[in-house]
């Protein structure tokens, strides 16, 4: 490009530098992921203490109920004691001693190098998660059945959308009711579209060992996975309230056999199975995730564990979710803020809009949920892109909303630099002395390509061009950008022919 004088600039060729540099690449990116969060503090010292305390105090007093053999046994051997009730209790002193021997941050692979992120300390990342049984279709606008060919097609949207920091199935194929296809054909889905960072589900502990020698092959041989995992587990070993799930722990066992990194969720429901009161369920839910962390102690001290506690909430007239509620905004950012307190990689929950449709409700409840929890300093933010209709319902159209979405709340996140140059006092000077305004300078320009972010999905024209252009709503952009991408062709792999997979894919 020819160089264009100052006086050219002002005028009509300013303008068309403008656009140039618009158009192109930002030299530095306004909003990556991993901003520093944890600005947003609901909670005062003193309410941090209070309710830490009576969660060690639960643990102590009351304990965990419905405690499988195997686990008690490492339970005890840990440094636990029996109490009434068969319930098993936890000194204070061993939970602190599992805090501290916790792993503090550790890496969450992907099969690209390139895309693996840290977990822990104060960066922010928004990610995935759920389980919708419905999602929502983009040719007719109505809710449908989840199908495993949605599932690759999320993945692989999910692929390109460089806010989703790593990809969790977010919808259930419905049509493959037999757990092990379904758990099996979540993880070849994750494995053919995408190099993030993954997590999946395991409904038995017996499904673990077969799908590692999957992830094994994906490796590159056998073993090869364990050495680099760039697949986690999701698992809640916890039952609300204030017991152990049978299946699940099997499943936490095998999972730290195979060095398989872990999200330990508790999801409690406040006025469920939890108090109504927010400090009262903070503390439950606080000492029902700490119970997770003994637990991981007591197998293997140090082991790699996301602290998902997610305060979920309902609506006490009616008993529907509230996912989308500014109490679950305010439970969630309390969550972050009290795990990032004790020192633990946090994981909580947002973006989980109680709405239907992609209207004025989604994205108010969206954007107050997201913004709550990346402020107060939420690690990994699960739930984060696609979810609608309180987690029943995932959408297309919603994982690319809710990307842009995210690069404004980075954009917060990374906050105002304050420096001399930053300051601009020589700047204003020539703009005042000089043209009497700004438009075209040099410290404009290298203020633009630094510290703005432009949409790419959201409307900024005025209402007669954006009429000229079809007057189309955020929903319909979304759409179009969605059906931009090429669909997956989803292959099936059954459990007769699972062996058979195995030795073809090796």
């Amino acid at each position: 490009m020819t160089e264009i004088s100052k006086e050219t600039s002002r005028r009509s060729g300013g303008r068309a530098q403008r656009l140039i540099k618009r158009a192109a690449k930002p030299v530095v990116d306004p909003c990556p992921p991993g901003q520093i969060g944890g600005t947003y503090k609901p909670l005062s010292q003193a309410d941090l203490e209070n309710i830490f305390d009576t969660a060690l105090r639960l643990l102590s007093e009351l304990g965990m109920g419905e405690v499988p053999d195997r686990l008690r046994l490492d339970l005890l051997a840990a440094g636990a004691q029996d109490g009434e009730a068969g319930r098993i209790l936890f000194p204070r002193s061993l939970t602190e001693d599992a805090i501290a021997k916790a792993a503090k941050t550790f890496v969450l692979h992907g099969r690209d190098e390139s895309r693996s992120i840290e977990v822990g300390g104060s960066k922010v990342y928004f990610g995935t998660g759920g389980a919708a049984v419905q999602t929502l279709d983009l040719d007719n606008g109505t809710y449908r059945p989840s199908t495993l060919a949605d599932l690759h097609n999320f993945t692989r949207l999910q692929d390109t959308l460089a806010n989703v920091s790593w990809y969790t199935r977010c919808c259930v194929a419905t049509d493959l009711p037999d757990n092990f296809d379904l758990d099996v054909n979540t993880v070849y889905a994750l494995l053919s579209n995408t190099t993030k960072p993954t997590a999946t589900s395991f409904t038995l502990a017996e499904y673990v060992e077969p799908i590692v020698k999957m992830l094994d092959i994906a490796a590159g041989g056998i073993g090869e996975f364990s050495k680099r995992p760039f697949m986690k587990a999701h698992i809640s070993p916890i039952i609300s309230p204030m017991r152990y799930g049978e299946d699940a722990v099997d499943v936490v066992y095998e999972c730290i056999k195979h060095n398989i990194p872990m999200s330990c969720i508790t999801a409690a429901q406040a006025g469920a199975t939890a108090p109504a009161t927010m400090a009262g369920f903070l503390a439950q839910s606080l000492a029902e995730t700490l119970a997770s962390l003994v637990m991981v102690h007591a197998i293997k001290p140090g082991y790699p564990m996301v602290f998902s506690n997610w305060p979920l909430v309902v609506d006490l007239r009616t008993g529907a979710f509230a996912g989308g509620s500014g109490e679950s905004a305010l439970l969630n950012a309390a969550s972050a803020q009290l795990s990032n307190w004790i020192g633990l990689p946090s994981g909580v929950a947002c973006s989980m809009t109680d709405a239907k449709a992609i209207d004025a409700q989604y994205g108010a409840e969206k954007g107050l949920t997201s913004l709550a929890a990346a402020l107060a300093g939420g690690n990994l933010i699960y739930e984060s892109s696609g979810m609608t209709a309180s987690l029943l319902g995932a959408s297309f159209e919603a994982f690319v909303l809710d990307d842009e979405m995210h690069s404004n709340t980075y954009r917060i996140l990374r906050g105002i630099e304050v420096s001399e140059e930053n300051l601009g006092f020589d700047a204003i000077n020539e703009a005042v002395l000089g043209p009497g305004h700004f438009l075209g300078g040099a410290h404009t320009i290298a203020a633009m390509e630094r510290d703005y972010f432009y949409p790419s999905l959201a409307d900024r024209i005025e209402p007669r061009s954006w009429a000229e252009n079809g007057a189309k709503d955020s929903w319909a952009v979304a759409s179009e950008r969605v059906r931009s991408i090429p669909p997956c062709v989803s292959v099936v792999v059954r459990r007769s022919i699972f062996p058979l997979f195995l030795r073809w894919a090796g």
